[in-house]
């Protein structure tokens, strides 16, 4: 009897070894962009096995859910395991091809199935089959941000929040003031500032523009300025000064941070104010545009100033006409207009031109080569190219760090693991493809976060 049980139960063992099961790594939650291992094992050898995502996910400018779906298939090993990282799913099988830890969560497509009203959008579902019958299930909880962030609002500051994990012994932490683009309000630059945050490193954003959203036509942000113009970046002066009288922040360790058009302003606070120690400017320009908003005549506003001055500015060239294919149903590509007035007016462009040369800090820029938004993978490569001809000069010691991606568009501040397949879908094209958007997305985000420690000195 002893020895039947005995039977048994290194029988149970060896079932229990040989089940198929997925083996996920850190375990739920994950904060998304933190590395990851996805494996399944336990399967025969070389057995072909396909692999389901789902997730609900918001649809843009809307409050409703789709569910999105991926898959792949992928051939497994002669251990009868599958590395996601190095297992490379198969040419025509699936959603994405090649090896890539990313691929089932950016090649996400979304389904005409509206997900649940109390579906979580950070929550993925995997289902791995074999010949059509499912072997095995796990779910993938992700967070945009760690669970221990703390956050405030700064009335001083309308829109604004001060972001930061607690630290023990309680130290004096370096800080980020955060910018965002076009999109103004403060909904987006308030997530990048919570993300950066959860990194271990403070973060203040700074709101500085709020236009009427679609579809309510109402400003996000009632007390910041309605129209893109003469935004006056000596406001970010009020944002460092406050950061210094906090006792939590090193106030001689601040960098800035932004994107698109705040990568703008950043720029400008960089090259006229001496105090900023690094930069990182995400898809940015090298020059100062022209501003524009309701009751604006085009081609007579600035879109920044410095103390009431006006900067000079690179004119736009058929914008109205360009904008005309939402009403068409033709392709938008906002960058053809800002393209066309930079080669008509040469010499306005160059008086308008961002002189990086005379920053003395870190500078960090990421430019997508087919961003159709505006031409950041050029603008990048000028301004790294300037800060190198500064170096040789003497004219300053700065670090210049440039990330130009060749297949990614406008939108690269993500992480690879949300799905990229839809940013080209409607009039709208922000330009790259899903798979180099999402490779540039996580790329970046880990460079950045090794930037702003390395430059600010985060222990």
């Amino acid at each position: 009897m002893k020895k039947f049980l005995a039977f048994l139960f290194m029988l149970c063992i060896s079932c229990a070894t040989n089940a198929q099961t997925f083996h996920i790594s850190p375990a739920n939650p994950v904060l998304q962009g933190e590395k990851m291992t996805i494996q399944l094992k336990g399967l025969e050898a070389n057995a072909s096995v396909k692999i389901v995502a789902e997730r609900a996910q918001k649809s843009w400018g809307s409050d409703k859910s789709l569910m999105y779906r991926s898959e792949a298939v992928f051939v497994a090993n002669a251990l009868g395991e599958i590395d996601l990282a190095v297992t490379p799913a198969m040419a025509r099988s699936g959603t994405y091809k090649g090896a890539d830890i990313r691929g089932l969560f950016w090649s996400m497509m979304p389904t005409k199935t509206e997900a649940a009203k109390d579906a979580k959008t950070g929550t993925v579902n995997l289902v791995a089959s074999v010949a059509d019958k499912t072997v095995t299930t796990a779910t993938i909880e992700f967070i945009q941000y760690a669970p221990q962030l703390t956050l405030e609002k700064l009335d001083k500051f309308p829109g604004a929040i001060f972001a930061n994990v607690p630290n023990e012994p309680k130290t004096k932490r370096p800080a980020v003031i955060v910018l965002g683009g076009s999109e103004g309000g403060n909904e987006s630059v308030n997530d990048a500032t919570k993300r950066i945050a959860s990194q271990g490193i403070a973060a203040m954003s700074l709101p500085y523009y709020s236009p009427k959203s679609w579809p309510t036509m109402k400003q996000e942000v009632p007390e910041l300025p309605l129209n893109f113009v003469d935004i006056d970046i000596k406001r970010i002066n009020d944002a460092r000064n406050y950061l210094r009288t906090r006792s939590d922040v090193d106030g001689e360790r601040i960098a800035i941070y932004g994107v698109s058009k705040g990568a703008e302003y950043v720029l400008l606070a960089a090259t006229n104010f001496a105090w900023v120690k690094s930069v990182v400017a995400v898809v940015p320009t090298d020059v100062v545009w022209e501003g524009w908003g309701e009751g604006i005549t085009p081609n007579t506003r600035s879109s920044f100033a410095l103390n009431g001055k006006p900067f000079a500015f690179t004119p736009y060239q058929d914008f109205g006409q360009e904008f005309m294919g939402f009403q068409t149903g033709d392709e938008v590509r906002i960058r053809r207009p800002q393209d066309k007035g930079r080669a008509a007016n040469p010499a306005r462009a160059a008086a308008a031109r961002i002189p990086i040369e005379r920053y003395q800090g870190a500078l960090m820029v990421i430019g997508g080569q087919e961003d159709q938004v505006w031409n950041s993978g050029m603008m990048s490569h000028n301004l790294a190219e300037r800060r190198v001809e500064a170096v040789k000069s003497a004219k300053t010691k700065g670090e210049t760090l440039s990330l130009i991606y060749t297949d990614a568009g406008h939108y690269l501040t993500g992480n690879g693991y949300s799905p990229t397949t839809q940013y080209n879908a409607g009039p709208n094209k922000s330009g790259g493809t899903p798979e180099g958007n999402a490779r540039a997305q996580a790329d970046a985000w880990e460079k950045t976060i090794q930037f702003l420690k390395r430059t600010l000195d985060v222990k």
